[in-house]
C-alpha cells in the first residue's frame, strides 16, 4: 500500500510515470511531454462538493511548451484534448492513490464545454476534479466533473468524465 500523501510534487508524478508509485500493472501517469501538469496541490478521498474526493493540480505555462509550436502555426493554442487528458490522468491518479489495483483508462465523458483557450500568454492553469462516483468492484470506475482555469478563469469544463481500472488477467 502507497503511503498517501496530500500533494505531490513534479518528482513524484515522474516516478508515477515511470510506474513506481502504485506498483508494477497498475495506475501510471504518462511522462513528459504527455503529462500535462506539474504538481498535485491537493488530493482528498471525502472533499468536493459529492463528498467522494478531489484532486487539484497545476501546470505552469510557458510559451516554449511543445504543442504551441505545432497547434497552429502563427496563432499557437493548447489543444483541447489535452486539457480533458490531463483531467482524466487525475482521475486515473485519484483511483490507483485510493490503493486501487489495474491499469488506468479513460473511458469517456458526457459533456465538455470550451469557453477559452490557453495561449502562450496564459501563466498557470489549475485542474479540479470533484469526483461523483465510485465503483470499487472487479472493475473500478471513476466517474467525475472537471474544471480548468486558465489564470483563474474557468475555460473548460466536463461532466461525467470516466476513468476504469483493467486488471490483467492473463489472456
Amino acid at each position: 500500500m502507497v503511503q498517501q500523501k496530500s500533494q505531490y510534487d513534479y518528482e513524484d508524478l515522474l516516478s508515477c510515470g515511470r510506474g513506481e508509485m502504485f506498483g508494477s500493472g497498475n495506475a501510471q501517469l504518462p511522462l513528459p511531454p504527455m503529462l500535462m501538469f506539474d504538481r498535485i496541490t491537493s488530493i482528498t478521498e471525502t472533499g468536493g462538493p459529492h463528498g467522494k474526493g478531489q484532486i487539484v493540480a497545476e501546470l505552469d505555462v510557458n510559451p516554449d511548451l511543445w504543442f504551441f509550436a505545432c497547434h497552429f502555426k502563427g496563432d499557437p493554442v493548447m489543444p483541447g484534448c489535452l486539457g480533458l487528458d490531463a483531467l482524466w490522468q487525475m482521475l486515473g491518479f485519484f483511483l490507483g492513490w485510493l490503493g486501487e489495483p489495474g491499469r488506468g483508462r479513460a473511458l469517456g465523458v458526457g459533456e465538455v464545454k470550451f469557453t477559452g483557450m490557453v495561449t502562450p500568454e496564459v501563466t498557470k492553469l489549475e485542474y479540479t476534479v470533484d469526483v461523483s462516483r465510485l465503483i470499487r468492484r472487479r472493475l473500478v470506475l471513476g466517474c467525475g466533473e472537471g474544471t480548468l482555469r486558465a489564470d483563474g478563469e474557468v475555460i473548460y469544463t466536463t461532466r461525467d468524465m470516466r476513468v476504469g481500472l483493467f486488471q490483467d488477467d492473463g489472456k
